[in-house]
């Protein structure tokens, strides 16, 4: 079978199209590709997801027989661990076993470059075009052992203001959804004694606790509940960090119950970067919310706005020229200058918590401040509808390749195709909305994504949208 690389690696099915035979197979693609470029030391890590150590030895098995110095993780570890253990410890590259936010029947394969961050779309294409089309045998090279967990929890410390944490004491909750991230923002806190850390499935789980492992509002009813009743508690957590299946993707859960989604938290880290004095481009994904464009530029940062997926934004953060302070994407992963050029949950969670304690602006009150500076305002949601195959997609392009001029109430007043199309609504003459349709590049499912000035209002865009595919 075909192993395609999309927006972040190469994912399927355990046990249809992810199998230890076509693990192997992209073991030894990326083998020659590091080979090819000097060889060298090359890290493998793994989440919590079914046979994801098995998985990580064969692919160092293959690595090592290859003539690489191979090494796997002594645990389970976050995503952005394993892309900091590739620089720190001057890696070749690494692989990731992960499947990140997918459902919990996928398995996956990320690339992490030498720099110590997602690996680029260069990488990926050299990699793809080197995949074997027969089968590679059971490796047999031998492989060694890593564990960065301290090394990690030391540039955590570097990036956020220890102490004015460690004085506020504030408490969060973490919802790691069973994956990856679990146990590590606690392992942090008891390090350093900055904050206190309430766990919530926090027992790592291949299925997740029964949900996919994304942090969006659909899967966290349980944490919205705990912070629903926690909001009338003395002491109650400032918030819940919600991670996703790998820990690079953030959500946030407010007291109350409420969802603070990832074009919030993307708001609220860049207005508190330049407030601790960060300067340079802010990076955002075609998908993200124009609220981050209009605050840049009332801070005076240039704005680079990119196709999907996260590698884009690494191309940005890599290029020579203006540094880049932030770089972010509508499903929650986050990079941030002086860390990595890399998503990654933990780090942002404990930004967005100093954010709190230093300004003294509870997460809501700072995201409607920034609603009122930038003028727009901000409600968001997205569809995954799934079309029965290539005809549907086929037939659903289209259409859209003559769209209607009006969604509900709303009028069609341009398009952009960076990344699939968006229509730019306006009502009252005024351009407040827009809504894209992009085909996923991890999953099969064609992405709705819409966002206007209220829930409601992004309500009826959707129906609208949802009725133009399903026609």
């Amino acid at each position: 079978m075909d192993i395609r690389f999309g927006t972040d690696g190469w994912r399927d099915v355990i046990a249809a199209g992810f199998t230890f035979a076509n693990v192997r197979r992209a073991a030894a693609a990326y083998a020659d590709h590091l080979v090819a470029r000097g060889g060298g030391l090359v890290l493998v890590g793994y989440d919590t997801r079914f046979l994801g150590r098995e998985f990580a030895e064969q692919t160092a098995a293959v690595l090592a027989e290859r003539g690489l110095e191979a090494r796997v993780s002594v645990e389970y570890l976050p995503t952005p661990a394993l892309s900091f253990a590739v620089r720190r410890y001057g890696a070749a590259g690494g692989v990731m076993i992960t499947a990140s936010h997918n459902p919990p029947k996928y398995g996956g394969f990320k690339l992490k470059g030498p720099y110590g961050g997602t690996a680029t779309e260069a990488i990926y294409a050299d990699v793809a075009s080197r995949v074997p089309a027969g089968p590679v045998p059971e490796g047999r090279g031998s492989f060694g052992t890593f564990d960065v967990r301290d090394d990690y929890y030391e540039a955590l410390e570097a990036l956020v203001d220890v102490e004015a944490l460690r004085a506020a004491a504030p408490r969060i909750v973490h919802d790691a959804i069973g994956g990856a991230g679990a146990g590590w923002l606690a392992g942090f806190a008891a390090r350093t004694g900055a904050l206190e850390v309430i766990e919530v499935r926090g027992r790592p789980d291949p299925l997740f606790h029964g949900v996919n492992p994304e942090p969006i509002p659909a899967n966290v009813g349980s944490t919205a509940e705990l912070m629903h009743d926690a909001a009338e508690r003395p002491g109650a957590p400032l918030f819940a960090a919600v991670t996703d299946g790998d820990a690079d993707r953030l959500g946030v859960v407010l007291p109350g119950g409420g969802f603070f989604d990832a074009h919030q938290v993307f708001a609220v880290m860049l207005d508190h970067l330049h407030r601790r004095g960060g300067r340079g481009r802010v990076v955002k994904t075609f998908t993200v919310s124009r609220v981050i464009e209009r605050l840049a530029a009332a801070r005076g940062l240039n704005v680079t706005e990119t196709p999907v997926g996260f590698k884009y934004i690494v191309d940005a953060m890599l290029a020579p020229g203006e540094p880049v302070l932030i770089g972010g994407e509508e499903s929650g992963g986050i990079g941030l200058a002086g860390h990595l050029p890399e998503r990654d949950g933990i780090a942002n969670a404990l930004v967005l918590l100093e954010a709190v304690v230093t300004s003294g602006e509870p997460l809501a009150e700072a995201f409607a401040r920034i609603e009122r500076e930038t003028g727009w305002r901000h409600a968001y949601d997205r569809l995954d509808l799934r079309l029965g195959g290539a005809a549907a997609m086929a037939a659903v392009k289209e259409r859209l390749a003559d769209p209607p001029g009006a969604f509900g109430s709303w009028r069609v007043a341009g398009s952009e195709d960076l990344d699939g199309l968006k229509l730019n609504l306006e009502r009252d003459g005024e351009v407040a909305a827009w809504v894209l349709f992009r085909a996923s590049g991890t999953e099969p499912l064609l992405r709705v994504y819409c966002e206007a000035p209220t829930p409601a209002d992004v309500t009826e865009v959707l129906a609208a949208a949802r009725r133009l595919v399903e026609a």
